[in-house]
Order: C-alpha cells, then structure tokens, then sequence
C-alpha cells in the first residue's frame, strides 16, 4: 500500500495530476478543455510567483506535452552511459610537454606555463652561427627586382652577342688544285656562315681567271657553293656553319691550332683623337657602317698565313682524296678532340710524326 506520508510527496503537484484531479466525471470534450485552461494558468500564474518570492519550486514542471518524463537522472541506466561518455570526452590528450609536465597535473594535462619557461623554450631555437650566408626573404618585390635585372643582363648579352656578329673579319686563302694558286682576301662577318665565305671567293676566282682553261671566267660562272669546299689546315668546314660557332667555342685543329684565331669580344672604336671606346650598347646601324668601312687589309686576320685556307673544287677532292695532302684531310666534327687523335693513313698505319 502506498504511504501518504506528507515527507515523502511533493508540495507543487504537476499538469498532469492536477487534470486527473479536476476532470473526474467529466464526459463533455467541451469542459475537458475548459478545466484544462483554468489548470495551466493557475500553473503559469504559481510560477510567476515563485519567481516574485524568491522560492524555488520543488519539482519542475515537465507535463505540459503529456510526455513522461524519460530523461530524468534518476533512471541508473541513462547515469551509466552518461558517465561512459564523460570518460571518453575526458581521456588522454596529445601533449607535447615532457614527463616532469605529466607528473605535475595528476590528469595527465599540462597546467599553465609561466612566462620563464615560455621564454626558456624560445631560447631553445637559436640562429645557426656556422652558416656565412643569411638567406634574403623572398619577397615580390626582390622577385620582381631579380627579374628586371635578369632581363637588363639577358638584353646586354644579346646586343654584344651581335655586335660580336656584325664585326667584319678578313680571311685570305688560296685556290688549291695540287699546287697553291693564289685568291686573294675575302670581307666576311663573323655571324656569316661559310657558304658566304665560298660564294665570294667563288667570285674572285671568275674576277681573277683562275684556272689552266682559256674560258676559266665562263667556268666559274658555271660553279655552284655546294661545288666547292673549304679547308683550314687538314680540316673540311661544312657549309652550314657560321664562323661564330668556332671564334666562341675556340675550336682547335690537329695542329693544336685555332681553326679561327678571332676575338670572341665586341672590338673597340679608334676615335679621331687616338682612343679607344668602348661601343655602346644601341642597336647595329648597317647604312652608318657602310659609310665608315675599313680597308681589308686594316681588318683582324688579314696577315694571316693564305695557304691555312683552301678553296678546293669537290670534283678535283673526289678524284684526288687517296692522294697526299687530300688524303689526310677529314671533316670537322664538334664532339672530336684533334688534339688527343692519332693521325693514320688509308690503311690505318699511323704517322711517325703525329
């Protein structure tokens, strides 16, 4: 039997007990609702004095949906698994400190750190002494700058590199059948490539008659660039190189000789008071050269030795190459070093002066 102990029931009845109270008997829907107001105002109206007077009610009132009340912490089943989760949300934490940190705070996390150790850990991490060079941060502004002054160098060594080019040169040469017929000079550029050179020399030769047969001249008008060869020492030129290509790389001949013994540097300008300036950095002007050329004899490589450069007909090469001289002749290679090669006949033996 229940108790009616006064101790044991509480003093603020719910909702729900005060309708079961007060609707005892009641058939209409009408007065249900009815009894069901008066029920909650007079609930409201208990709350707000309540709140007025200061004194809080026992039990809250949960009823008012008609819900029982399931998240209560009185059930011992929805205590456990809150006290599960808690453990969870609650367990060991990464910390970075090390053991003396951990034994400090008995729940594993590390307490707050005063400004002493704070200001020990920094000092941990120092500036490397060893090291000479301290970067630059990399800013855009330096990138920026860096690019600008890639940009002045690249454009500074382009407009040398062809002013280097446009330099006139002279190379004096030969005619070469078996014996050396003399040519004559040839005004060349060092960016030309050396079909240029064969094709003025060509020239010379018609100019000059060179040749045994009364109509030499109508014979050099019949001679192609692709009919004739040059030679400089013991080495065939290919056509479709440019002089530039040997003057920079300073290719060297068997002899230990440069194939092309020319400045690889922009020349200096003689002005009319005897000094020597350097050449600004403007475009070439090829119609204010002109006007100011030099004499061929007065240009670099024109005391040069003419028999170092042969202008060999192809025909007389294919017909003569098992000969001496032609039959050491070779064509240039840029991967080979002449310097270490051993020089050998057709049938392989080798020089006894190589």
């Amino acid at each position: 039997m229940a108790s009616s102990d006064p101790r044991f029931t509480s003093q603020n009845k719910t909702t729900q007990e005060r309708l079961s109270t007060n609707t005892v008997g009641l058939v209409a829907l009408s007065d249900f609702r009815k009894r069901r107001a008066e029920v909650l105002e007079q609930q409201e109206r208990e709350a707000r004095e309540a709140i007025v007077t200061g004194t809080p009610l026992d039990t809250p009132d949960r009823s008012r949906t008609g819900t029982p009340d399931d998240c209560s912490d009185s059930n011992p089943r929805k205590k456990m698994k809150k006290e599960k989760k808690a453990g969870k949300v609650g367990g060991a934490k990464l910390s970075f400190g090390g053991d003396e940190d951990a034994g400090e705070d008995g729940n594993g996390e590390a307490g707050p750190s005063t400004d002493k150790e704070i200001g020990e850990k920094k000092l941990k991490f120092k500036a490397n002494s060893s090291v000479s060079v301290v970067p630059r941060s990399v800013t855009k502004a330096a990138l920026r700058r860096e690019a600008a002054e890639r940009e002045a160098l690249r454009r500074e060594f382009l407009a040398r590199q062809e002013a280097v080019k446009m330099t006139e040169i002279a190379i004096p040469f030969v005619f070469y059948d078996g014996t050396d017929i003399p040519g004559g000079i040839v005004r060349v550029k060092k960016g030309d490539f050396v079909w240029v050179f064969l094709d003025k020399s060509r020239k010379v030769g018609a100019d000059l008659g060179v040749g045994e047969k009364a109509n030499a001249r109508r014979e050099w008008a019949r001679v192609g660039v692709d009919d004739l060869m040059m030679v400089r020492g013991n080495i065939i030129i290919p056509h479709h190189y440019a002089f530039m290509f040997f003057i920079m790389n300073k290719a060297v001949g068997p002899t230990g000789k440069l194939l092309f013994d020319y400045l690889a540097e922009v020349p200096k300008i003689t002005s009319s008071e005897g000094t020597e300036n350097e050449p600004s950095g403007s475009p070439y002007q090829p119609m204010k050269s002109s006007r100011t050329q030099q004499d061929v004899h007065d240009l670099e490589g024109a005391s040069d030795d003419p028999a170092f450069t042969k202008v060999v007909d192809r025909r007389w090469y294919e017909r003569n190459k098992h000969i001496y001289p032609a039959s050491v002749w070779q064509e240039f290679e840029p991967d080979k070093d002449y310097q270490k090669e051993v020089r050998r006949d057709l049938g392989g033996n080798a020089f006894f002066y190589s």
